[in-house]
């Protein structure tokens, strides 16, 4: 059986217990419908975990042995174009299982989405939730940086210093494997909407010191090429190896 998995935030965690929320506590006794005394395991989004008991009353968790994150291959930063419908929903959730961590929606110049500033919050929150979710389902110890909605500029200046730069472009891109990705601190992928990035979005990328891309052949989904690009890394350079 899959290990019961519970998020809390680090400021609910002490020593030897750590306090519940609400919204957890339902989780357990309702979703879960766990007893006291039973086993859970604890993570709190920044890469540890704790094996836990249910204490009498739901009010907290008793915490046992810790256990620290396996140390992964290069950190891996999503950066794409937002879409329509639940397409982001699925690449939050999909890139999340894959170990990205960090991702970054933006507005491109062919995003059919336009999101003000509290439209855009209000989505980030539901982003972070399917986040935390992803994490608890696929074990992870840590949740991934959901930003909100930014321009490409905003996005682009953001990517750590260090980090090998890379934009998705099927004409004149290059194979992942081909581009020397072995060593890098971290990795940071620009994947655009349908239609894909314009002249103009390519060269702020270019600008910023991205090398083309190209994830072969076919001509693939917005939402299909985000998962695919992180899976990819994963599998030339992370712990898909």
């Amino acid at each position: 059986m899959a290990a019961r998995r519970v998020h809390l935030p680090p400021e609910r965690i002490f020593e030897a217990r750590a306090a519940l929320t609400e919204e957890a506590r339902h989780y357990l006794r309702d979703v879960l419908r766990l007893s006291p005394g039973d086993p859970v395991e604890l993570f709190d989004g920044r890469g540890t975990a704790w094996e836990a008991r249910v204490e009498p009353g739901f009010e907290g968790l008793a915490l046992g042995a810790r256990r620290a994150a396996a140390p992964g291959g290069p950190s891996i930063h999503l950066l794409f174009a937002l879409a329509k419908g639940e397409k982001c929903d699925l690449v939050v959730q999909k890139a999340t299982e894959l170990g990205a961590a960090r991702l970054v929606p933006f507005a491109a110049e062919r995003s059919v989405v336009v999101l003000d500033a509290s439209k855009g919050a209000e989505r980030a929150e539901r982003w972070r939730r399917i986040a935390e979710e992803a994490a608890r389902q696929c074990g992870r110890a840590d949740v991934p940086e959901v930003a909100a909605p930014a321009s490409l500029a905003a996005a682009l200046a953001a990517v750590p210093e260090g980090f090998r730069l890379l934009a998705l472009h099927g004409e004149g891109g290059r194979p992942l494997a081909a581009l020397g990705l072995e060593g890098a601190p971290g990795l940071a992928a620009v994947v655009g909407p349908e239609g894909g990035l314009t002249a103009e979005e390519l060269a702020a990328c270019r600008q910023a010191g991205a090398l083309a891309a190209s994830l072969g052949p076919r001509t693939l989904r917005a939402e299909t090429a985000a998962i695919a690009v992180v899976a990819l890394l994963q599998g030339l350079v992370g712990d898909l190896r």
